[in-house]
């Protein structure tokens, strides 16, 4: 399959992963570092909303910084952004501020079922096309010593929703109805497709 080479503007180390092993040219575009991890939720915005703004709001900032960087005479090619959100009712669990934050989420995710979606924009001046991978996943119920043993491990801390279901936390979950690569930040059926028909 042949595919459009892209400027990925997520510094994500999975997000760079899964487009490597799916042989998809990229580079990285490093864009310059906003406030805050998490973007605000606007009043009455639902998560289905925030999740689509945000990664739309990503490529628009990539677009700007590569128009701004356009007198390094880098090569026109489109951008793929990404937001993953993790939702719990109403409610969407970003990246925990510190510690104890993962654990309060963590308590929160245990023997219950939430949401993850992943949006994908592909940009370029001209055009903006999107999808958005919804996926189910149910955590088993979590002891006090499994959540202590994952905080230390170090892994929620980058993470919406304080964790990563390729790393330790795949032994967290009992059931999964959607895309595995989805709820690793990146969904992989929507972003070939989306790629595909952008390429046209």
């Amino acid at each position: 399959m042949r595919f459009p080479e892209i400027y990925l503007a997520s510094a994500s180390p999975r997000r760079h992963e899964i487009l490597t092993q799916l042989g998809i040219p990229h580079e990285v575009l490093r864009l310059p570092p906003v406030a805050g991890e998490d973007e605000p939720r606007l009043a009455g915005e639902s998560p289905a909303d925030y999740v689509m703004r945000t990664a739309r709001d990503k490529a628009h900032r990539a677009l700007a910084h590569l128009a701004d960087l356009g007198r390094q005479h880098l090569p026109p090619r489109p951008v793929l952004a990404a937001d993953t959100t993790v939702i719990l009712g109403d409610e969407i669990l970003g990246k925990p501020v510190d510690v104890e934050d993962a654990r309060r989420m963590l308590q929160r995710l245990s023997g219950t079922e939430h949401e993850v979606r992943s949006a994908v924009v592909v940009a370029d001046a001209s055009r903006m096309l999107e999808t958005v991978s919804i996926t189910k996943v149910r955590f088993a119920r979590l002891s006090r010593e499994d959540i202590d043993d994952y905080c230390a491990s170090g892994e929620p801390m980058d993470k919406a929703g304080a964790y990563g279901i390729q790393g330790l936390a795949g032994l967290f979950v009992e059931h999964i109805s959607g895309s595995y690569s989805g709820v690793m930040g990146l969904p992989v059926f929507e972003t070939g497709r989306l790629l595909r028909q952008f390429a046209r």
